[in-house]
Protein backbone atom coordinates (compact mmCIF):
# COMPACT_ATOMS: atom_id res chain seq x y z
CA UNK A 1 0.00 0.00 0.00
CA UNK A 2 1.16 3.51 -0.92
CA UNK A 3 2.22 5.63 2.05
CA UNK A 4 2.45 9.31 2.16
CA UNK A 5 5.77 9.71 0.65
CA UNK A 6 4.85 7.25 -2.52
CA UNK A 7 1.62 9.89 -2.23
CA UNK A 8 3.37 13.07 -2.60
CA UNK A 9 5.72 11.66 -5.59
CA UNK A 10 2.16 11.05 -7.81
CA UNK A 11 1.43 14.45 -6.61
CA UNK A 12 4.30 15.62 -7.80
CA UNK A 13 4.10 13.67 -11.06
CA UNK A 14 0.58 15.08 -11.62
CA UNK A 15 1.85 18.84 -10.71
CA UNK A 16 4.69 18.67 -13.19
CA UNK A 17 2.28 17.64 -16.03
CA UNK A 18 -0.34 19.97 -15.93
CA UNK A 19 0.31 22.97 -13.39
CA UNK A 20 -0.30 26.17 -14.88
CA UNK A 21 -1.25 24.98 -18.19
CA UNK A 22 -5.36 25.80 -19.40
CA UNK A 23 -7.70 22.77 -19.30
CA UNK A 24 -8.56 22.17 -23.27
CA UNK A 25 -10.69 19.45 -21.96
CA UNK A 26 -12.36 17.80 -18.77
CA UNK A 27 -14.28 14.68 -18.37
CA UNK A 28 -16.01 12.61 -15.40
CA UNK A 29 -17.62 9.34 -15.05
CA UNK A 30 -20.01 10.71 -12.36
CA UNK A 31 -23.29 12.96 -13.88
CA UNK A 32 -22.89 15.25 -10.25
CA UNK A 33 -19.61 15.93 -11.52
CA UNK A 34 -20.45 16.97 -15.33
CA UNK A 35 -22.08 20.89 -14.72
CA UNK A 36 -18.20 21.55 -13.24
CA UNK A 37 -17.13 20.91 -16.55
CA UNK A 38 -17.83 23.95 -18.84
CA UNK A 39 -16.46 26.22 -15.66
CA UNK A 40 -13.09 24.48 -15.67
CA UNK A 41 -12.35 24.43 -19.17
CA UNK A 42 -9.78 26.79 -19.92
CA UNK A 43 -9.11 27.24 -16.25
CA UNK A 44 -5.67 25.95 -14.85
CA UNK A 45 -4.55 23.40 -11.61
CA UNK A 46 -2.50 25.79 -9.44
CA UNK A 47 -1.64 23.09 -6.89
CA UNK A 48 -1.99 19.43 -5.75
CA UNK A 49 -2.35 18.98 -2.26
CA UNK A 50 -2.15 15.87 -0.14
CA UNK A 51 -3.96 15.23 3.20
CA UNK A 52 -3.01 11.43 3.65
CA UNK A 53 -4.20 9.32 0.89
CA UNK A 54 -6.47 11.95 -0.57
CA UNK A 55 -5.50 14.10 -3.44
CA UNK A 56 -6.97 17.82 -3.63
CA UNK A 57 -6.59 19.17 -7.01
CA UNK A 58 -6.79 23.15 -7.03
CA UNK A 59 -8.72 24.82 -9.68
CA UNK A 60 -7.56 28.79 -10.81
CA UNK A 61 -11.31 29.82 -10.17
CA UNK A 62 -11.47 28.39 -6.52
CA UNK A 63 -13.10 24.56 -7.28
CA UNK A 64 -11.26 21.56 -5.63
CA UNK A 65 -11.23 18.47 -7.09
CA UNK A 66 -11.16 15.65 -3.85
CA UNK A 67 -10.13 12.51 -4.95
CA UNK A 68 -9.62 9.05 -2.79
CA UNK A 69 -7.53 6.28 -4.13
CA UNK A 70 -8.70 3.76 -1.48
CA UNK A 71 -7.69 0.65 -2.07
CA UNK A 72 -7.75 0.72 -5.99
CA UNK A 73 -7.79 4.13 -7.57
CA UNK A 74 -4.67 5.37 -9.02
CA UNK A 75 -3.43 8.39 -11.36
CA UNK A 76 -1.91 8.13 -14.63
CA UNK A 77 -0.15 10.64 -16.38
CA UNK A 78 -0.17 10.42 -20.93
CA UNK A 79 0.26 12.80 -23.71
CA UNK A 80 -2.44 14.23 -24.79
CA UNK A 81 -4.22 12.28 -27.37
CA UNK A 82 -2.99 9.08 -26.05
CA UNK A 83 -5.47 6.41 -23.57
CA UNK A 84 -3.09 3.64 -22.30
CA UNK A 85 -4.91 0.15 -22.46
CA UNK A 86 -5.72 -0.81 -19.05
CA UNK A 87 -8.96 -2.61 -18.19
CA UNK A 88 -9.62 0.18 -15.31
CA UNK A 89 -12.22 1.78 -15.24
CA UNK A 90 -12.01 5.70 -15.82
CA UNK A 91 -13.51 7.90 -13.61
CA UNK A 92 -11.68 11.61 -14.97
CA UNK A 93 -9.71 13.44 -17.05
CA UNK A 94 -8.01 16.83 -16.81
CA UNK A 95 -5.99 17.58 -19.93
CA UNK A 96 -4.13 20.81 -21.58
CA UNK A 97 -2.43 20.84 -24.96
CA UNK A 98 0.63 18.65 -23.99
CA UNK A 99 -0.29 16.44 -20.86
CA UNK A 100 -3.79 14.99 -19.37
CA UNK A 101 -4.14 13.19 -15.84
CA UNK A 102 -6.44 10.08 -15.91
CA UNK A 103 -7.73 9.27 -12.44
CA UNK A 104 -9.11 5.25 -12.80
CA UNK A 105 -11.20 3.29 -10.47
CA UNK A 106 -11.25 5.56 -7.57
CA UNK A 107 -15.47 6.02 -6.31
CA UNK A 108 -14.65 8.93 -4.16
CA UNK A 109 -14.62 12.09 -6.06
CA UNK A 110 -16.05 14.93 -4.84
CA UNK A 111 -16.04 18.74 -6.54
CA UNK A 112 -15.73 21.51 -3.16
CA UNK A 113 -15.70 25.09 -2.95
CA UNK A 114 -14.10 26.80 -0.73
CA UNK A 115 -16.92 26.72 1.85
CA UNK A 116 -17.30 22.75 1.44
CA UNK A 117 -13.81 21.92 1.55
CA UNK A 118 -13.55 23.63 5.07
CA UNK A 119 -16.75 21.11 6.02
CA UNK A 120 -15.30 17.77 4.06
CA UNK A 121 -15.90 14.87 6.57
CA UNK A 122 -12.85 13.45 5.86
CA UNK A 123 -10.36 16.56 5.75
CA UNK A 124 -12.29 17.53 9.10
CA UNK A 125 -11.17 14.10 10.69
CA UNK A 126 -7.89 13.42 9.31
CA UNK A 127 -4.82 14.92 10.69
CA UNK A 128 -1.65 17.27 9.35
CA UNK A 129 -0.03 15.80 6.11
CA UNK A 130 3.82 14.38 7.50
CA UNK A 131 4.91 15.89 4.85
CA UNK A 132 3.57 19.43 5.26
CA UNK A 133 6.61 21.07 6.07
CA UNK A 134 4.69 23.87 7.78
CA UNK A 135 4.12 20.96 9.81
CA UNK A 136 6.86 21.05 13.28
CA UNK A 137 8.24 18.95 15.93
CA UNK A 138 6.98 20.94 18.38
CA UNK A 139 3.31 20.40 16.76
CA UNK A 140 4.12 16.80 16.76
CA UNK A 141 5.34 16.73 20.73
CA UNK A 142 2.30 19.03 21.37
CA UNK A 143 -0.40 16.33 19.35
CA UNK A 144 1.48 13.16 21.22
CA UNK A 145 0.48 14.88 24.44
CA UNK A 146 -2.78 15.45 23.90
CA UNK A 147 -5.21 13.95 26.33
CA UNK A 148 -6.69 12.43 22.54
CA UNK A 149 -3.22 10.39 21.68
CA UNK A 150 -0.92 10.36 25.15
CA UNK A 151 -2.32 7.06 26.23
CA UNK A 152 -2.61 5.45 22.71
CA UNK A 153 -0.32 2.70 21.96
CA UNK A 154 1.87 3.72 19.05
CA UNK A 155 1.34 0.53 17.14
CA UNK A 156 -2.32 1.56 16.26
CA UNK A 157 -1.59 5.26 16.80
CA UNK A 158 0.93 5.56 14.15
CA UNK A 159 -1.70 3.97 12.10
CA UNK A 160 -4.11 5.98 12.67
CA UNK A 161 -4.53 9.28 9.82
CA UNK A 162 -6.46 11.49 12.44
CA UNK A 163 -2.92 11.64 14.82
CA UNK A 164 -0.59 12.21 11.72
CA UNK A 165 -1.75 11.83 7.79
CA UNK A 166 0.47 9.78 5.54
CA UNK A 167 2.01 7.60 8.26
CA UNK A 168 1.53 3.73 7.13
CA UNK A 169 3.05 0.40 7.48
CA UNK A 170 6.65 0.85 6.93
CA UNK A 171 6.69 4.14 8.28
CA UNK A 172 5.57 2.93 11.32
CA UNK A 173 7.82 0.44 12.33
CA UNK A 174 10.88 2.08 10.67
CA UNK A 175 10.56 5.58 13.23
CA UNK A 176 9.61 3.12 16.08
CA UNK A 177 13.13 1.26 15.26
CA UNK A 178 14.86 4.64 14.90
CA UNK A 179 13.96 5.84 18.46
CA UNK A 180 14.50 2.13 20.32
CA UNK A 181 10.74 1.66 21.07
CA UNK A 182 7.76 -0.72 20.54
CA UNK A 183 4.71 -0.93 19.30
CA UNK A 184 3.39 -0.99 23.07
CA UNK A 185 4.68 2.08 23.96
CA UNK A 186 2.68 5.24 24.67
CA UNK A 187 3.62 8.70 24.46
CA UNK A 188 2.22 9.50 28.04
CA UNK A 189 5.52 7.08 29.61
CA UNK A 190 8.35 8.66 27.63
CA UNK A 191 10.09 11.06 28.91
CA UNK A 192 10.99 14.59 27.71
CA UNK A 193 14.34 13.38 25.52
CA UNK A 194 12.17 10.46 23.91
CA UNK A 195 9.44 12.69 23.11
CA UNK A 196 11.66 15.35 21.35
CA UNK A 197 13.32 12.78 19.44
CA UNK A 198 9.88 10.66 18.28
CA UNK A 199 8.47 14.20 17.44
CA UNK A 200 11.57 14.92 15.21
CA UNK A 201 11.65 11.29 13.72
CA UNK A 202 7.77 11.08 12.67
CA UNK A 203 8.43 13.97 10.47
CA UNK A 204 11.85 12.71 9.15
CA UNK A 205 12.18 9.53 8.30
CA UNK A 206 8.62 10.50 5.90
CA UNK A 207 10.37 13.17 4.50
CA UNK A 208 13.82 11.23 4.12
CA UNK A 209 11.86 8.62 2.10
CA UNK A 210 10.03 10.89 -0.01
CA UNK A 211 13.54 12.78 -1.12
CA UNK A 212 15.46 9.85 -1.75
CA UNK A 213 13.41 6.66 -1.97
CA UNK A 214 13.58 4.49 -5.61
CA UNK A 215 16.48 6.62 -6.46
CA UNK A 216 19.79 4.82 -7.29
CA UNK A 217 22.67 5.93 -5.74
CA UNK A 218 24.90 6.94 -8.73
CA UNK A 219 26.78 8.96 -6.53
CA UNK A 220 27.78 8.38 -3.17
CA UNK A 221 28.88 12.12 -2.60
CA UNK A 222 25.07 12.98 -2.45
CA UNK A 223 24.52 11.37 0.38
CA UNK A 224 22.41 8.31 2.12
CA UNK A 225 19.56 7.37 0.31
CA UNK A 226 16.18 6.02 2.28
CA UNK A 227 16.18 1.68 3.24
CA UNK A 228 14.51 -0.59 5.16
CA UNK A 229 16.41 -1.46 8.45
CA UNK A 230 13.65 -3.62 10.21
CA UNK A 231 10.67 -3.47 7.31
CA UNK A 232 10.62 -6.75 5.58
CA UNK A 233 13.56 -7.84 7.24
CA UNK A 234 12.53 -10.52 10.30
CA UNK A 235 15.54 -13.22 10.40
CA UNK A 236 18.12 -10.56 9.62
CA UNK A 237 20.69 -9.21 12.13
CA UNK A 238 20.07 -5.78 13.32
CA UNK A 239 22.40 -3.46 12.22
CA UNK A 240 22.28 -1.48 15.33
CA UNK A 241 22.77 -4.18 18.12
CA UNK A 242 23.32 -7.24 15.79
CA UNK A 243 20.22 -8.99 17.63
CA UNK A 244 17.86 -10.85 14.99
CA UNK A 245 14.88 -9.06 13.77
CA UNK A 246 11.29 -10.42 14.34
CA UNK A 247 8.32 -10.21 12.99
CA UNK A 248 4.95 -10.06 15.19
CA UNK A 249 1.15 -8.65 13.98
CA UNK A 250 0.21 -5.35 15.40
CA UNK A 251 -3.47 -3.73 14.95
CA UNK A 252 -3.81 -6.26 12.54
CA UNK A 253 -0.88 -5.25 10.55
CA UNK A 254 2.84 -7.04 10.23
CA UNK A 255 5.15 -5.69 12.60
CA UNK A 256 8.87 -5.48 12.25
CA UNK A 257 10.82 -5.54 15.60
CA UNK A 258 14.41 -5.75 16.96
CA UNK A 259 13.68 -6.98 20.82
CA UNK A 260 17.33 -6.43 21.28
CA UNK A 261 17.45 -2.79 21.24
CA UNK A 262 13.80 -1.61 21.00
CA UNK A 263 12.36 -1.90 24.86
Amino acid sequence: MPEGPEIRRAADSLETAIKGKPLTDVWFAFPELTPFISTLIGQHVTHVETRGKALLTHFSGGLTLYSHNQLYGVWRVVNTGEMPETTRVLRAKLQTADKTILLYSASDIEMLTPETLKQHPFLLRVGPDVLDLTLTPEAVKARLLSAKFRNRQFSGLLLDQAFLAGLGNYLRVEILWQVGLTGNHKASQLNDEQLDALAHTLLDIPRFSYNTRGKVDDNKHHGALFRFKVFHRDGEACERCGGIIEKTMLSSRPFYWCPGCQH
